[in-house]
């Protein structure tokens, strides 16, 4: 009997400290992830902590200005955080990259984009606790600016989006659609305002829930 008790206690302790663990989530991604122009609260990552709650640990890991591209002019991939984000192994990553990709001394080397972007993914998926990988189609950019590409987003890098979401086996969360015709939220066209950010976080949200 008093086997018995000892190992339901185990059991349930366990159970316990299962229930509790929490969910590491890291979000990669450029200036609309790191929340340029953005009050603390309201940035994508903070909101997206608000809705999943307490069992979840989000991390912001967007960099402004940052490309996909290896061979763009300022890489993600040359970035202290993206060794962090991998040493921290999250359990999630969503990844939304690509609007700086659009711009034209980037999108010259158009012809890497999806090879780099298997290779990202594929460095996230590797890590020894097997994360759950997202990737973002780009929120619309409403007109030019910061010579990122309205043309190229639309027409060129949501079908590779899909292509490389199909090669690598994980899940694409658009955040294009649900920001068409939005503009307002988005005063110079590219970043969006908190009423903004809070429709990337609620897609993200309802993605990963």
């Amino acid at each position: 009997m008093k086997t018995w008790l000892t190992f339901s206690f185990i059991f349930i302790f366990s159970l316990s400290g299962w229930a509790q663990s929490t969910l590491k989530v890291a979000c990669v991604g450029n200036s609309i992830t790191e929340g340029a122009g953005i009050e603390t609260g309201k940035k994508y990552p903070e909101q997206l902590q608000a809705l999943l709650g307490t069992n979840y640990e989000v991390r912001n890991y967007g960099i402004g200005g940052r490309t996909l591209l290896k061979k763009g002019d300022y890489p993600y991939w040359n970035e202290a955080k993206y060794q962090e984000v991998l040493q921290w192994q999250p359990d999630i990553v969503v990844i939304k990259l690509g609007t700086n990709d659009s711009k034209p001394q980037n999108w010259q080397y158009k012809a890497d984009f999806k090879k780099d972007y298997v290779a990202l993914v594929k460095s996230f998926k590797k890590l020894p606790n097997r994360p759950k990988v997202y990737i973002c189609k780009p929120m619309p950019a409403y007109y030019t600016n910061f010579n990122i590409s309205p043309e190229v987003i639309q027409n060129e890098m949501l079908p590779l989006i899909e292509a490389i979401a199909k090669k690598t086996k994980v899940k694409v969360i658009d955040l294009y659609k649900p920001m068409v015709g939005k503009n307002a939220l988005a005063p110079d066209g590219i970043h969006p305002n908190a009423d903004g950010t809070a429709i990337l976080a609620q897609e993200v949200y309802q993605a990963i829930k």
